[in-house]
């Protein structure tokens, strides 16, 4: 069992009912210790009900978010992490915005060894848009993987 204070930043986890935000809100997002950091290992989380709004035509636009990290000291709490996606809802950018924002809010929660965001969007008007973020951690061999990685997600979209 987690002790009391080390959970202490998870407050929406059972707290009754549910309040949703229904626009942008990284606030929403918590996190708790990883009780393993010293081992490498990924953690990944899919939403494939995400949705937001373009920002010049307000009309809705629909996609899967994967994420994938491998956790320091931290790990996202998957409601937070739930309301948080939900808080795109109302709230206006392009697909690639979305991808960057949310991979630079997860890093700035988590300090991750690495992570990236990949945005599986519907088509709209005959086009579909998948947007890859990603980040290593700077000055250690994640940096250098994410480079990898980035430019293997490239050639495997070819």
């Amino acid at each position: 069992m987690r002790s009391e204070s080390e959970l202490s930043g998870v407050t929406l986890l059972g707290a009754g009912k549910t309040e949703y935000a229904y626009d942008y809100n990284p606030a929403l997002l918590e996190r708790f210790p990883n009780k393993h950091p010293g081992n490498d290992y990924m953690v990944t989380l899919n939403c494939p009900e995400f949705t937001s709004l373009c920002p010049k035509t307000g009309q809705p636009d629909f996609a899967e978010i994967r994420i994938n990290y491998i956790p320091d000291q931290f790990i996202v709490e998957s409601k937070s992490l739930k309301l948080y996606l939900f808080s795109f809802r109302n709230h206006g950018d392009f697909h690639e915005d979305c991808a960057n924002i949310i991979m630079k809010d997860l890093v700035s929660l988590l300090e991750p060894k690495y992570i990236e965001v990949e945005g599986i969007f519907t088509p709209r008007g005959g086009i579909s848009i998948y947007p890859f973020a990603n980040y290593g951690k700077p000055d250690t061999p994640y940096e250098l993987r994410a480079r990898e990685r980035l430019f293997s997600a490239i050639d495997r979209r070819r």
